[in-house]
């Protein structure tokens, strides 16, 4: 059995430069719903895609359906932005919410096409007819296509999407959901690869119920200060990931004292990157992280 030790042991070894010289795979680059720049967000091409791109990480986000299955979206209904409905026709915006993903059967969710459309936030995008992947087809495609090509096999950096609102209407309560998503981890065997992240500070605490102890990341929009959102969710979390605008020096200097990884999101932006670089972080989350590979790699491997 995995113990939580071990699992922050490899977690460190693999990100925090303190413990051992940076190289192209210890700075960890994330892949923000996959490469959410390049393809469509949170869907299989955009997760091979940013393998392809040698992100050490995929991140994304679960909801769950009505029939109890973790569904990969970063919103728990169907957004306009780039929705098309089985019938081929873009949905409006007053519609949205009601394609309540909680209330659906995930046969009818895989049914809507979140590629052919595209997202105008995003050009670079491609387009391409595209669904909503079920957790578990993703943990198992992207590890076929590691094997199939002999790839290094990256980390899974999983969002729980609920709310104390959404509790029952947008999601199941954090009890419910935690198990559901644990068990998922543990009948793929995949622990080992597995954060578990969200700004639910409730799920996280269910998380650290269980035996097979997993490494924890507290997510961060608000400005009330580390030690604030660190005291709201009642114990040291393994990674403190903050909108990157909310990082200074004194709250890197606050993780590195008390030996906890500082991974913000979502860093975009070429400017953005190179501020990122003065400060000492373990990794980053983006969008496009072929602009992070050629900014912060290079810098790396250049030591």
């Amino acid at each position: 059995m995995i113990t939580r030790l071990s699992l922050i042991l490899l977690l460190c070894l693999s990100l925090a430069p303190g413990v051992v010289p940076q190289t192209s795979r210890t700075f960890d680059i994330e892949g923000h719903r996959g490469c959410r720049g390049l393809m469509p967000e949170n869907t299989l091409p955009a997760f091979l895609k940013a393998i392809d791109l040698g992100v050490n990480t995929l991140e994304l986000d679960v909801v769950v359906s009505r029939d109890q299955q973790l569904v990969v979206s970063h919103d728990p209904f169907f957004s306009a932005d780039f929705t098309l409905d089985p019938d081929g026709k873009p949905i409006s915006g007053d519609q949205q919410k009601q394609l309540n993903l909680f209330q659906m059967d995930y046969a009818e969710i895989r049914r809507y096409d979140v590629g052919s459309l595209g997202n105008k936030r995003f050009p670079e995008q491609r387009r391409l007819k595209t669904y909503k992947p079920l957790l578990s087809e993703v943990f198992r495609e992207t590890r076929r296509y590691i094997q199939a090509h002999g790839l290094t096999q990256v980390r899974y950096n999983v969002e729980t999407k609920s709310t104390p609102a959404g509790d029952g209407i947008f999601n199941p309560k954090p009890e419910i959901f935690a198990k559901l998503l644990y068990d998922e981890i543990l009948k793929n065997e995949i622990q080992k690869y597995v954060m578990v992240q969200s700004f639910d500070v409730r799920t996280l605490q269910e998380f650290r119920k269980y035996q097979v102890k997993l490494p924890l990341v507290l997510l961060v929009e608000n400005r009330d200060g580390i030690q604030r959102n660190i005291d709201r969710l009642g114990f040291q979390p393994d990674v403190y990931s903050p909108n990157f605008l909310l990082v200074d020096e004194p709250t890197v200097t606050y993780c590195r004292q008390r030996g906890i990884l500082i991974i913000p999101w979502t860093v975009n932006e070429e400017a953005d990157m190179q501020s990122m670089k003065k400060l000492s972080l373990n990794g980053l989350i983006t969008d496009y992280p072929d602009r992070a590979i050629r900014i912060f790699r290079s810098r790396i491997n250049s030591n």
